[in-house]
């Protein structure tokens, strides 16, 4: 290369890093603050920063995003609560958060309901649009869905009949009612904790069962405290992230616009992965000595279908509290819907 190419060359890429670099470390007219239990180093991570440079660029720095990790602004409520006095923005919140804005949300984690993450993708891709206007109805704008996981229960011995559930400690997530109506039908007793209390109660022996996705119990480490885990999955957990309508009203509507496009591939590019990385950390929980309890042993298909029917008692139990038999019968239909389109549906199972 000749020393006029090399020359041009040179400023080639320096024209590209300093448009590609225009706006780092400056401060948006626009700060979005967000903040999300997920851990920091998270795969979030990742997908908010790339996020939030895109945004940056398209609306010429005028909005931006900053997301504080780890649950370091408190537990969802804490958030919620920090949002609503206006110390926050927004956030990246699980179904439970979700729910305390806009309880309607929780009927696609209807437990014992979905069998794969098909079925849960087609039955609330129809519903999106209601729950955004819902949300939106409450004050807040969903910038993007994207989905937790399936989880699964965790012990120490294997809970393979209800006689043996109902022995054990378990966690409910503190105001969770979704949660708390499947445990009363079942006829037991939870332990209503935060969910960033649940590593110590498990130490202290405050608890000694839980539910989570297994990149969760990996994640957080909870898996450590643990010998079994179930191989149905109890419910799949919907995410969202969303911001303050009171925040979204100061970005100009043709900055609104370009968000609005530019966040959910992130946001399912990160349901992706998340999927990918339950898969993994299936593997770690099986290499650190988890053991998979089967449904299938000491008349599990009985007891299986037990459990089934007290699902359908505490989704119905939870009419009028979460949504109406209208949202509830549209999602079942849905999801039945989907089966007859695919008579091969089968179930998320661990083996």
């Amino acid at each position: 290369m000749n020393k006029k190419w090399r020359g041009l060359y040179l400023i080639f890429i320096a024209v590209l890093m300093i448009c590609g670099s225009a706006f780092a470390g400056t401060t948006p007219k626009i700060l979005f603050k967000m903040a999300t239990i997920a851990p920091r180093g998270s795969y979030m991570m990742q997908v908010i920063d790339e996020m939030d440079a895109d945004i940056r660029k398209q609306t010429n720095n005028e909005v931006g995003v900053k997301l504080y990790y780890g649950g370091v602004q408190g537990d969802e409520e804490d958030v919620l609560r920090k949002i609503r006095l206006g110390q926050l923005h927004g956030g990246t919140f699980t179904g439970h958060g979700l729910g305390l804005i806009v309880p309607e949300v929780r009927v696609t984690e209807l437990p014992f309901v979905f069998r794969n993450y098909d079925e849960v993708d087609y039955v609330r891709s129809q519903l999106r649009d209601y729950m955004n206007q819902k949300f939106e109805e409450k004050g807040y704008i969903v910038i993007g869905w994207n989905e937790i996981g399936f989880v699964y229960n965790f012990s120490k011995v294997p809970i393979t009949s209800l006689e043996i559930a109902q022995k054990q400690k378990w966690w409910q997530w503190e105001g969770d009612p979704m949660s708390g109506a499947m445990y009363e039908a079942l006829g037991i007793k939870p332990v209503p904790l935060s969910i960033t209390d649940v590593m110590t109660s498990l130490s202290t022996k405050l608890i000694d069962t839980a539910s989570i996705t297994p990149y969760g119990a990996v994640a957080y480490h909870w898996y450590e405290r643990f010998e079994y885990m179930s191989e149905y999955p109890v419910t799949n957990v919907q995410g969202g992230t969303i911001i303050s309508k009171r925040e979204w009203d100061k970005v100009s509507p043709e900055s609104q616009k370009k968000i609005q496009v530019i966040c959910q591939p992130y946001f399912d590019r990160l349901s992706i992965h998340t999927r990918e990385q339950d898969q993994k950390s299936i593997e770690v929980l099986k290499k650190s000595g988890i053991k998979i309890a089967p449904y299938d042993a000491d008349g599990g298909e009985e007891q299986l279908k037990f459990i089934l029917g007290i699902s359908k008692k505490a989704r119905e139990n939870l009419i009028g509290k979460l949504y109406s038999k209208e949202l509830l019968d549209q999602t079942i239909s849905l999801l039945e819907e989907y089966r007859k389109m695919h008579p091969d549906s089968h179930v998320q199972r661990i083996r």
